[in-house]
């Protein structure tokens, strides 16, 4: 679990002093990069930060999983000095856990986050993501035992949630979060049952309205006009974006679209970091999807080997 370069110099400090949740007072919208399930892990985050992206999650991790086994923490938790602002997403369903795996990456990063919206049904049958969202007295607790247990009052402890029918249920949880000390709270909005259903943008502003902490829309950002609309619509302090940045990692930048330079920068940071061909492959059929016609990506999708796509780029695109 050591940083790839360097050591923890940082020692959770963000630049400036004041920690991550400084970034919200800038007067803009924060950009932030979601945590996503194989895909926002350091080639990626290293990719998005050239592009606007302000702040970045890593992918979910299992707090008692990772606090136990050290195979786990070399596998789950990989940075860089360049790797900041960093936040590190747990799963978790007791608080000494959350608490124990956050002394560990405090050193690392600049703060952790409960996930307390993973709809997947593994997760709610253990405890874990949005099962939470029904739990806001656990939840009030496992923020403070990060609080109580993290030696450095900058460290941010944030939590990720969906919202409930009933939304006046969702507003106890973020006060509650709020009254232990959070630092911001993340709105997906959508409940837990939803997958592709509208975002509820009433609801994240219900949510915005009761809060004195910075509140994060999360859901259908896939441009800076869906940014701009959302802030609009909701007041929100900051937008994360998961498929919107598969889709087009320099889309905080206001890119429409993939641009090639963005294409050429993540080969290079790709082998930079020894990514594995699966994970090095994935991203690029994100990448070019709209960017490429049908045969295109027929034949794309069908290359085995990194010579190979640097092959088909350089004949395809005809960039340097």
């Amino acid at each position: 679990m050591e940083p790839e370069s360097g050591g923890p110099s940082r020692l959770g400090a963000m630049r400036g002093g004041g920690g991550v949740a400084d970034l919200f007072g800038a007067g803009k919208v924060v950009k932030v990069c979601a945590p996503m399930v194989r895909y926002s892990k350091l080639t990626f985050r290293s990719l998005v930060r050239r592009y606007d992206c302000d702040v970045c999650f890593t992918p979910m991790i299992v707090a008692a999983d990772f606090v136990r086994s050290v195979k786990a923490r070399d596998s789950e938790f990989t940075t860089n000095q360049a790797d900041r602002p960093l936040i590190v997403q747990f799963a978790a369903k007791d608080a000494q856990s959350l608490a124990d795996a956050a002394r560990v990456v405090a050193p690392f990063s600049d703060g952790v986050d409960l996930n307390c919206g993973c709809p997947q049904r593994w997760a709610m049958a253990e405890g874990y993501g949005a099962c939470l969202i029904n739990k806001p007295e656990l939840v009030k607790d496992m923020v403070q035992h990060v609080r109580n247990q993290v030696d450095n009052p900058n460290y941010a402890v944030s939590i990720k949630i969906r919202i409930h029918k009933d939304i006046r249920r969702t507003v106890d949880l973020c006060q509650k979060a709020e009254a232990a000390g959070v630092s911001w709270v993340t709105v997906h909005g959508r409940t837990a049952d939803e997958r592709h259903q509208p975002v509820h943008y009433d609801a994240i502003k219900t949510i915005k309205d009761s809060l004195s902490v910075p509140v994060i829309a999360n859901g259908d950002i896939k441009s800076l006009q869906d940014i701009e609309s959302t802030h609009q619509q909701t007041g929100v302090d900051g937008v994360m974006a998961a498929r919107g940045l598969l889709a087009n990692p320099a889309m905080f930048a206001g890119y429409e679209e993939t641009p090639l330079d963005c294409v050429w920068d993540w080969v290079d940071v790709a082998l930079e970091h020894g990514t594995p061909f699966t994970c090095f492959h994935h991203h690029l059929i994100y990448m070019l999807e709209r960017i490429s016609s049908q045969p295109e990506r027929k034949v794309f999708n069908t290359l085995s080997s990194t010579s190979a796509v640097i092959d088909y780029l350089h004949t395809t695109y005809d960039s340097v």
